[in-house]
């Protein structure tokens, strides 16, 4: 593994193809692409290659991956629906206000738009597939106001006829993950989570 380790920094997301999406991985280039925030760090030599002999192939799921971050990146919000299944699931683990499951890509960029404000970097580790899984795991530091969190993360990947079908982030410290979360996005006092549940039920 190279001794630089590529960083990314996850920031909202841009539909607006006359500017590169900032949600990327800074200096994250595989094959002369910026590839967007999770995906894999350049220097990774062993990572995400085809079960084969040719040492340099990925797999084809991992180059699946590559082109849904590099579509992101580009600010390509229809390439990236395509490769994103219609039902898609991603999945947030943790007891805090972001956790719980995003259903469909909408919910999807939702998340990615709240987790922009606290500012999120990565370095990665590793990144490796196989016919059915992509998985990438990788430093993930943030910061949002004296809100604080350094820990390492495993986001896994599901794939099915070439679309990503579920994914789900594992944080290498729970607790602290939760702890974060609870103090960068704090929710709003009960009575006023009941007025907005009660005008959405009308």
């Amino acid at each position: 593994m190279s001794s630089t380790q590529d960083t990314m920094q996850l920031r909202r997301p841009n539909s607006n193809k006359g500017n590169p999406n900032p949600m990327t991985r800074r200096s994250m280039i595989l094959g002369g692409s910026t590839a967007l925030a999770g995906v894999a760090a350049m220097g990774m030599a062993n990572s995400g290659q085809a079960q084969t002999g040719n040492p340099t192939a990925d797999h084809p799921n991992v180059a699946i991956i590559k082109r849904y971050y590099e579509a992101y990146s580009r600010g390509d919000l229809a390439a990236v629906r395509q490769i994103f299944a219609p039902n898609i699931i991603w999945h947030i683990p943790g007891h805090h206000p972001l956790a719980g499951p995003k259903r469909g890509p909408e919910e999807v960029f939702a998340f990615f738009e709240q987790l922009a404000r606290a500012n999120f970097k990565a370095e990665v580790l590793f990144l490796g597939g196989n016919d059915e899984y992509v998985v990438d795991y990788h430093r993930g530091y943030e910061a949002l106001g004296d809100a604080k969190l350094d820990i390492n993360w495993c986001l896994v990947f599901r794939m099915q006829n070439s679309r990503i079908v579920e994914a789900t982030n594992f944080a290498g410290d729970q607790h602290a993950a939760d702890a974060f979360f609870w103090s960068a996005y704090p929710l709003k006092p009960i009575p006023d989570r009941l007025a907005v549940a009660r005008k959405n039920t009308k």
